[in-house]
């Protein structure tokens, strides 16, 4: 038995990380890589590009084409406040206060003018910016890793708003208000973490 905890100290030892990057993904594929696979990994990110894309897919091809438009030009405004600005603490329950008020929109399938829809999808996308410029103000290369989620972005809104544009049938309005419910549940259960202190 003694032999057992001996191993698992080892391991322990071995398996810690010697660096440790906070916020930011670190694929080894180089800056663009690491931006576009921080999507992946912040979930108040993508759910709420997502939960965006879906909202204005719902609303018809004219407020999906506004959004797809609007989103990543206020991202990029917003980045370019955070890592200009003086140090800004992170503010977690900003992102997923949006997270959870959009997909509540998607799940009531509220009936928005394609302005409201692009200005909230620009509200959305500005203040996601402003968090992520704030996280890469301290990365090397934060030009590339800025570049990375932005495509990476632009193309998740342009595919998933299209898809939701296309989708005609009442089930499939259906499948896409649950998703929206699913984003609040999300969100609720982050809200949880942040208030016990995990997130």
């Amino acid at each position: 038995m003694k032999w057992l905890k001996t191993l698992l100290a080892l391991s322990t030892l071995l398996l810690t990380p010697s660096v440790a990057h906070a916020h930011l993904v670190t694929t080894g594929l180089g800056p663009f890589y690491d931006g576009a696979m921080h999507l992946a990994f912040s979930p108040e990110d993508l759910l709420g590009l997502l939960a965006i894309a879906l909202l204005a897919g719902l609303c018809g091809p004219k407020a999906g084409r506004w959004t797809v438009a609007v989103v990543p030009v206020a991202w990029f405004s917003g980045a370019m406040i955070g890592l200009l600005a003086p140090p800004i603490p992170p503010l977690p329950a900003l992102g997923i206060a949006s997270l959870f008020v959009i997909g509540l929109l998607v799940a009531l399938d509220l009936k928005l003018p394609e302005g409201g829809i692009a200005t909230l999808g620009g509200v959305f996308g500005l203040m996601h910016g402003l968090l992520n410029g704030v996280a890469l103000s301290a990365a090397p290369e934060r030009g590339l890793n800025l570049l990375g989620i932005l495509a990476t972005g632009f193309v998740l809104l342009l595919l998933v708003s299209a898809t939701a544009v296309s989708l005609r049938s009442g089930w499939t309005r259906v499948a896409i208000r649950v998703a929206g419910s699913w984003v609040v549940a999300v969100g609720m259960l982050m809200f949880g973490w942040l208030f016990r202190g995990v997130v």
